[in-house]
């Protein structure tokens, strides 16, 4: 089976298991939230390994650092939605700190990306 570049990516990956990451953790909110936090986290952090995996098909550099762009801001959306999770007692501390971390390393991740096609 072919193997695409995206898939080869570090931060691809990382996001990726980021996503299942939301999944499992947002199994456990209230049911009032699933059209609210539930559904806008689970999208926005599908989203973040989307447009890594766009950016990646993208022929110019250009439309591939634009890409890269939306997967970073679409953290810093992640980030304050865990933040409102955290602060509304969604989500316990220790996985609140482990999810900020990991999008720390993502965003640093996505920069470098964005940075090496300069």
């Amino acid at each position: 089976m072919k193997k695409y570049s995206f898939e080869k990516l570090d931060v691809w990956n990382r996001s990726k298991d980021f996503t299942l990451k939301i999944y499992d953790i947002t199994k456990s909110f209230p049911d009032e939230e699933k059209f609210g936090l539930v559904s806008q986290l689970r999208r926005a952090s599908v989203s973040i390994a989307s447009n890594i995996a766009e950016g990646s098909s993208r022929n110019t550099t250009k439309d591939q650092q634009r890409f890269y762009t939306i997967s970073y801001s679409t953290t810093i959306e992640v980030l304050n939605q865990l933040i409102i999770s955290f602060e509304l007692g969604f989500i316990k501390s220790d996985t609140y700190e482990e999810m900020r971390n990991e999008l720390e390393i993502i965003t640093k991740m996505i920069n470098a990306l964005h940075n090496s096609l300069n």
